[in-house]
């Protein structure tokens, strides 16, 4: 019969030894159960993040005329991991915030009082009963803040983001990144951060062809470029404006295009039978635009911007893709009947089988 002193040794070796193995198994088990591609957070969670809108262009001086104010949205989903994974909207917060884009008022005169009329630009671009607070978007959204739930995913609308960086204001930076935290709503513990890229730019190059006395502009000569495209639209249309919105809109500054022109992107429903500002821009720029990529860099952004950046584009003649390829050319987008809501499909294209949509993009 062993002794009590070999005893004790034989049970010390063993507890060390279970010790060893729990020990081992802390830090190995979870790493090597987890694919690599799915952040170690508490809870298993994972946030698959997106921007709603694209390379969304904005103006660069609101005094005059806006397309677009300066803007992007994020949406996110959040996804517990299992058999199955399963998409979760309660029990958790959404945070997003721009480490590096802050401020916006010190990069745009959105928020600014017109020199013209003393009204703020944001507020009677988009007949707001009152001042759009500073740094705020049209949906209420600030440079940083909680998204909210959509139905399967968190959202948030209209972020008034501008394309220039807090570390370097003067330097156009198109592709901002937001970072995307979820937090346990109770504890705020985060449980799953992703980084997503948030595109936004002014590169339109109106300038192009609407300088002083230029050929969109013969005999025109302004302070400004958008003045000059203000004078060119009263010359050629003021005797159709439509009731409500008659007179020079030299005199009404600043004028949002979506106030008679009809904007999906917007959600504006134009005034009157106005065509829509899509069809208004390329069925009038038809002709005087090339059907080439450089001709859409003169309005969308642009080649700085290169607004048209993926793998398609870059691939070897023949076979390079560009706007046209799938948009077609102007006179084709001109007749898109719901433009920005009716867009070309991957499908189209990609009909084998793989690459069905069944949602509209």
């Amino acid at each position: 019969m062993p002794s009590l002193h070999r005893v004790f040794w034989i049970v010390l070796a063993l507890l060390i030894a279970l010790g060893a193995i729990a020990l081992v198994s802390t830090f190995i088990t979870p790493a090597a159960a987890r694919p690599p591609d799915q952040p170690t957070v508490p809870g298993d969670i994972v946030v698959i993040s997106w921007n709603d809108l694209g390379m969304h262009c904005y103006n660069r001086d609101f005094n005059d005329l806006a397309v677009l104010p300066p803007a992007n949205s994020l949406w996110a989903q959040v996804i517990k991991n299992g058999n199955p994974p399963q998409v979760i909207t309660t029990g958790v917060t959404v945070e997003y915030f721009f480490a590096d884009n802050t401020d916006s008022v010190s990069k745009s005169n959105f928020w600014n009082t017109n020199p013209y009329t003393p009204v703020q630009n944001a507020q009677k671009l988009f007949g707001l009963a009152a001042p759009l607070p500073t740094n705020m978007g049209l949906a209420g959204k600030d440079l940083s803040g909680t998204m909210d739930v959509q139905n399967d995913h968190f959202e948030a609308k209209w972020i008034p983001l501008t394309e220039y960086s807090d570390s370097n204001p003067t330097v156009r930076d198109p592709y901002q990144l937001a970072t995307v935290i979820v937090r346990d709503a109770n504890t705020h513990l985060e449980l799953a951060r992703t980084t997503v890229v948030a595109p936004v730019s002014t590169e339109m190059h109106c300038d192009n062809c609407h300088y002083n006395n230029g050929p969109g502009n013969e005999g025109i000569s302004s302070p400004t470029v958008e003045q000059n495209i203000l004078k060119k639209h009263d010359q050629e249309n003021m005797d159709d404006y439509p009731p409500g919105h008659r007179g020079a809109l030299m005199n009404r500054r600043p004028v949002l295009c979506a106030e008679c022109h009809a904007s999906n992107a917007l959600g504006a429903p134009g005034a009157g039978d106005v065509p829509s500002l899509s069809k208004a821009m390329h069925e009038r720029h038809n002709g005087l635009v090339p059907n080439t990529i450089d001709g859409c860099y003169n309005c969308h952004p642009g080649p700085q911007t290169r607004c048209l950046r993926d793998v398609m584009s870059q691939l070897p003649a023949p076979n390079t893709q560009t706007c046209i390829t799938c948009h077609g050319n102007m006179q084709a987008v001109s007749q898109n009947p719901t433009p920005w809501l009716k867009e070309p499909r991957c499908d189209n294209c990609h009909n084998n089988g793989n690459f069905n949509q069944n949602q509209a993009l």
